[in-house]
């Protein structure tokens, strides 16, 4: 997987994706979210054609007479139907092994809400993105401490040269967070260490929290990482495990 992932990172994206564990293609294609200045992209319209394979559903939608494929949580939908689907992020010559098809561009969503339902559909991925507010703004300077044997999140964007490919731990707040994305969950967190381009740091994991925790993250770091599609990333903590210390 290490192998696909080297592969991805050169000519692939993403940003986000929720097809996880059963379909191999997308599990292949981890480690994608868009940057914080991209917004998710909210899609309706009418279904064309529909399609069910690892325990998803494609859907293809027509909005105001342009074609666009979305995929997200098994959810029983019909050709004529109006559907939505909030916080969708592309990826682009997506290969799906199970339906033996490429799709230039598709949508990965955590929900697709049908005509009827006036909710999202079920699933361990139907989570809405969470955003920063004014009650959970950025940390000031000195009130989170760093993690014992750690780093602060201004540091680890210092010393990221000599710590590529090293675990380390920051502990910091969640000020914004995106669920069931590529199969993972995706947090910035800050710790009120450094300025505008160093103070904030995506990390991964499949463990959840929310905005406004407060939590130890321990992964190890990569930087320059490029998914391609203007995804590029100077450090980034995948597959972390994290503890949630306060809410």
């Amino acid at each position: 997987m290490k192998k696909i992932l080297k592969r991805l990172s050169t000519s692939l994206i993403i940003a986000l994706l929720l097809l996880g564990c059963k379909e191999e293609s997308v599990q292949s294609s981890i480690e994608k979210v868009p940057p914080a200045q991209q917004p998710p992209i909210n899609i309706e319209g009418t279904v064309i054609s529909t399609m069910d394979a690892g325990g998803y559903t494609y859907v293809e939608v027509d909005k105001q007479g342009n074609k666009i494929w979305i995929a997200g949580p098994a959810t029983k939908v019909t050709v004529g139907e109006k559907v939505s689907a909030p916080g969708g992020m592309p990826m682009t010559n997506f290969n799906s092994k199970s339906l033996g098809r490429t799709f230039d561009e598709i949508f990965f969503v955590g929900a697709i809400i049908t005509s009827g339902s006036g909710a999202p559909a079920s699933g361990p991925h139907a989570n809405m993105p969470q955003r920063a507010d004014s009650a959970n703004r950025a940390p000031a300077i000195g009130k989170i401490s760093k993690a014992k044997g750690g780093y602060t999140v201004e540091e680890l964007f210092a010393k990221k040269d000599s710590l590529k490919g090293k675990e380390v731990s920051v502990r910091g707040k969640v000020v914004k967070a995106n669920f069931g994305i590529m199969g993972k969950n995706w947090f910035h967190i800050q710790d009120g260490s450094g300025k505008a381009g160093t103070n904030d740091i995506i990390v991964t994991s499949s463990q959840k929290a929310k905005v406004g925790d407060v939590i130890l993250a321990k992964a190890y770091l990569e930087t320059d990482k490029d998914l391609g599609s203007g995804y590029k990333y100077d450090v980034i903590l995948e597959d972390a495990a994290i503890t949630v210390e306060s809410k």
